[in-house]
């Protein structure tokens, strides 16, 4: 194992509306109307702060889920809920150290709007702004938008690549101080200290300036999520913050070790990147006590939702003639995704697992690595992963909330404050200083 690390883990809290698991609405201990009250994504943020997690997230699609009715009817996530923009400019005001992290795809947006959020964004928060910046998978957006289907892959990276360049860009049009604010001399700014930006690219012409003042972290945060060699390289090249899905500890040492020398590659200094996996924990008091909430969510799983869930991430297989007692055939999949079922015989540590065995194991963490434990087992496991360079700390689903978050700041945070893995204090004002990453130089002062 390499030489024990001297800084903290970082930790964000994943918060879908109802809570990560596919039937976390089920729950008696699941805020119902979750997707629409923000009393209660105010709550989680405030608890999230006082166990001074570095920040929540929020995902986003511009469109509904698409798939069959009688099985969407029973899994409301994420058919109706806040644009995530709105709500955390709302949450900005009840919280004052948490970070504020939002989804907002380069492929159905403009790079000015973005750009121009986010830094409002971070202005209302002094400092809290995280931009996700990711490519759509969500093939419904596309017909939202004038258009029968996505991009090619290829299109899209490089549209990707050139919205972040625009954007860091735009967030650049004023020096930190450029706004003069003199009623001596009549001077609000200083003209030389404003810099239009005169894209023009294959994809965007701009402009510019932007009609916000630099933000406070100079630029906000840039989270990005994925795993393919193209995302790798574009993480080097512009991320602060990778959210990645990884199961083993090889193979996210794998894709650690791939980041890094991305970044290196790019000129970045080493330790401008870091690397929070996903982690669905459900801690419980003793061992049994979390077995006993993980099968009971488990239990409420519809068939309906269960075969939805495994039919989206087996390349819209047909599931409707497998019955639910029996495995599901392998010939039926993709040739390139059959991986995934070999995989999900490891994890449910099964031959043959069935229709009804693999989606109730699936549906726990719905591609995330889930761990179900005490506090102590659950943080044997982060501590492994981060004294072993896999990663920098977890993004953190809870299953259920809010009281599956209750139990995690409860009972995993003192376990990770009192092991001088986690922060009993932030370190500083902004999302940038405590995730201990410096703030950008204004590229033309």
């Amino acid at each position: 194992m390499p030489d024990r690390r001297n800084d903290k883990m970082k930790l964000g809290a994943f918060f879908h509306p109802t809570g990560n698991h596919i039937a976390a609405w089920l729950h008696s201990g699941s805020q119902i109307d979750a997707g629409t009250n923000f009393e209660h994504y105010a709550a989680l943020a405030q608890t999230a702060e006082a166990a001074k997690f570095d920040l929540m997230f929020l995902a986003d699609a511009v469109a509904t889920r698409n798939g069959r009715l009688n099985a969407l009817k029973r899994w409301p996530q994420y058919m109706a809920y806040f644009d995530p923009m709105v709500l955390l400019s709302g949450i900005a005001a009840r919280t004052s150290r948490l970070g504020l992290v939002a989804t907002a795809a380069t492929s159905y947006n403009e790079p000015y709007h973005v750009a121009r959020r986010y830094a409002s964004l971070d202005h209302l928060s002094h400092g809290r702004a995280g931009w996700n910046a990711v490519t759509s998978s969500n093939h419904s957006e596309s017909r939202n938008f004038g258009r029968e289907e996505h991009l090619s892959h290829r299109e899209k990276y490089e549209r990707a690549l050139e919205f972040l360049e625009v954007v860091k860009g735009l967030w650049d049009s004023w020096e930190d101080d450029a706004f003069r604010r003199d009623r001596t001399t009549a001077e609000y700014f200083d003209p030389a200290k404003l810099h239009p930006l005169n894209h023009k690219g294959a994809h965007f012409s701009v402009a510019g300036p932007l009609n916000v003042a630099r933000p406070p972290q100079g630029h906000p945060i840039i989270a990005q999520a994925g795993g393919s060699d193209d995302f790798i390289d574009m993480a080097g090249r512009h991320a602060d913050l990778i959210f990645t899905a990884q199961f083993d500890l090889e193979s996210a040492q794998a894709l650690y070790g791939k980041l890094a020398a991305a970044v290196k590659k790019h000129g970045r200094p080493a330790g401008s990147l870091k690397v929070m996996p996903g982690l669905n924990a459900i801690v419980g008091r003793t061992e049994k006590e979390a077995q006993e909430k993980h099968e009971h969510l488990s239990s409420l799983i519809h068939p309906d939702v269960g075969r939805e869930v495994l039919s989206n991430d087996l390349g819209n297989v047909d599931l409707s003639g497998v019955p639910l007692d029996a495995p599901i055939p392998e010939e039926i999949v993709e040739e390139q995704l059959r991986f995934w079922l070999r995989f999900m015989k490891e994890a449910t540590g099964k031959e043959n697992p069935t229709l009804r065995e693999t989606y109730r194991h699936y549906g726990s963490a719905r591609g995330q690595r889930p761990l179900v434990g005490t506090a102590s087992q659950i943080a044997d496991e982060m501590e492994r992963w981060f004294q072993g360079r896999g990663a920098d700390g977890f993004l953190i689903h809870p299953a259920t909330l809010p009281d599956g978050l209750e139990d995690i700041c409860g009972l995993l945070i003192p376990e990770l404050q009192n092991r001088g893995l986690f922060r009993t204090e932030y370190e500083g004002e902004t999302l940038r200083e405590n995730l201990g990453l410096p703030r950008p130089k204004n590229r033309y002062a």
